[in-house]
């Protein structure tokens, strides 16, 4: 009988809206989102924030090409502030295709990513990679297929400027990341209910709690305690706290993992570290 091929998430940046470095961050980590999709001996990585920045010292440490696939949610800043400070894009012999689904019609990747790296904000352009870079926009609604024996569903989120929810389906298991979006008190997301439905984790951003909601209902974030509605309407196996607010240090995330986890044992709060495998329990996971 052949061995099972891996298939595992370990975040690298789990903040939203801006890094926040410090002693009252340190557990559960400052870096803005930034994932790393392990499917057998494939990588894939899942938005570009600050986090992006140590998994790209990892690699380069390394010292193997890299031929690797960088998925984006959206482009709002800390979802892309990782891209001109990670190492493997200065490095010739590496590969990589940036994709992003929320930009049709208006936006091309390529123009947005030149953009934030325009003088007078950033000293240097983009071509100051050596590594190959393409640039892929996609529709939000389509599957991409990144090698053999990976689909990856894609969903179009509701946030300011738009987003791409993700579902990674691999091996039997399936994996989504569904960050950043809004909700509105009361009403089930139906379309997001199918789009999740019996998959074996579910990375939910969780920006805020039910108590904070009616101040920030219009910035596009939504709850915990809404990602457990979901996640109870799909029969989701496994919810992952994400996208944790820069307000929200370690002893008000540490009270937010202890009443998760009585609401809804097996759900988790991510860490910079952690590594969950979709499909298996709590014990086989590590950080």
């Amino acid at each position: 009988m052949g061995e099972v091929e891996t298939f595992s998430v370990r975040f690298w940046g789990v903040r939203g809206s801006i890094a926040c470095p410090g002693a009252e961050t340190v557990r559960y980590g400052g870096n803005t989102s930034c994932l790393e999709v392990s499917c057998g001996d494939r990588r894939l990585i899942f938005d570009a924030g600050t986090g992006l920045r140590p998994l790209g010292d990892a690699m380069a440490a390394n010292g193997a090409p890299v031929d690797g696939d960088i998925f984006l949610t959206h482009t709002h800043l800390d979802h892309i502030y990782g891209l001109p400070f990670f190492q493997p894009f200065f490095v010739a012999r590496n590969r990589f295709r940036i994709w992003a689904g929320h930009l049709k019609p208006d936006y091309a990747l390529k123009t947005v990513v030149c953009q934030m790296m325009m003088s007078p904000l950033f000293p240097v352009p983009p071509e100051v990679f050596a590594a190959d870079i393409e640039y892929r926009d996609f529709a939000a609604g389509e599957t991409l297929q990144p090698a053999a024996g990976i689909a990856i569903k894609t969903a179009l989120l509701d946030h300011p400027d738009r987003a791409t929810g993700y579902r990674v389906e691999f091996n039997g298991r399936s994996l989504c990341y569904i960050t950043d979006i809004g909700h509105v008190a009361g009403q089930r997301d139906a379309a997001l209910v199918d789009f999740v439905s019996g998959s074996d984790m579910m990375i939910y951003d969780s920006t805020y709690t039910d108590e904070e909601f009616p101040q920030f209902s219009n910035f596009g974030h939504s709850t915990w305690q809404e990602g457990m509605r979901i996640a109870d309407a799909a029969n989701v196996d496994r919810l992952v706290i994400f996208h944790h607010d820069p307000s929200h240090d370690d002893t008000f995330m540490d009270a937010v993992a202890v009443e998760a986890a009585a609401a809804r044992p097996g759900t988790v709060v991510a860490r910079e570290g952690m590594e969950l495998s979709p499909g298996s329990p709590a014990s086989g996971d590590s950080d």
